[in-house]
């Protein structure tokens, strides 16, 4: 958002923090007042000398503001708020490319919802076929024990229990590989980005994230075991 020049430093950034009072419409508000407008353009432009002779600073303040929502009527509406203010003299916004980017962001989040779909199912199929090897290992034990009293939720239990590791232990495979992956693409993913002037930052997973990622992986082996022991533990009866 670029200010009138006639707004003093006061006056933008008290502007600025009348937008910081929205949460609900803005997450973000940085105050970039002339003379530091002025040190930027002339980093990034290289034309430092033809700007030393200048009688006065041509740039005006600028309020770097981070819009709430995704949505392009909303953003839409709130860039004509922004012009409606009398402190404002025009609002650069490129909402085409914006678009763009959601989208294929909302296309790779479907698209990584439905590969985590697929990944799941295969992680029960992969523990319910080893807890099966491991109940055909074990057939003898499991007769014998069934032979002198034991219930099938005492002979479940340590299936149950294996089928838990062994999905914790996916879990925190994954992790690890998407923390490498991160390694791997963050920068470049980065670099792209700022070509297009997007201030994002790849981040990993959370410690929330983590948790839940784990959680989901402990679930999934149990669940797996439960299906497995479920259906071949019934068939063995000690003779």
């Amino acid at each position: 958002v670029y200010l009138q020049s006639t707004i003093s430093v006061a006056e933008g950034q008290a502007f600025a923090r009348q937008l910081e009072l929205q949460p609900d419409v803005v997450s973000g508000i940085e105050y970039i007042s002339p003379a530091a407008a002025l040190v930027e353009f002339t980093e990034r432009s290289g034309f430092g000398d033809v700007l030393q002779t200048l009688d006065r600073n041509p740039l005006p303040a600028v309020v770097v503001i981070e819009p709430v929502s995704r949505q392009a009527a909303q953003l839409q509406l709130l860039i004509a708020r922004l012009e409606a203010e009398p402190a404002v003299e025009s609002v650069s916004f490129d909402l085409v490319w914006l678009e763009r980017l959601f989208a294929i962001l909302s296309l790779a989040e479907r698209f990584v919802i439905a590969l985590g779909g697929f990944l799941s199912l295969g992680v029960l199929l992969v523990i319910g076929n080893t807890i099966r090897l491991a109940i055909e290992n074990r057939r003898a034990e499991i007769e014998v024990v069934k032979l002198v009293g034991g219930t099938d939720s005492f002979v479940r239990r340590p299936f149950l229990y294996l089928g838990f590791w062994y999905g914790l232990g996916g879990a925190l495979s994954a992790w690890v590989l998407v923390g490498l992956s991160l390694i791997f693409l963050g920068t470049p993913v980065e670099m792209l980005l700022a070509s297009y002037q997007g201030d994002f930052v790849v981040a990993g997973l959370g410690f929330g994230e983590s948790l839940l990622l784990l959680a989901i992986g402990g679930g999934l082996g149990i669940l797996g075991a439960t299906l497995a022991v479920g259906r071949h533990l019934s068939r063995i009866e000690p003779s």
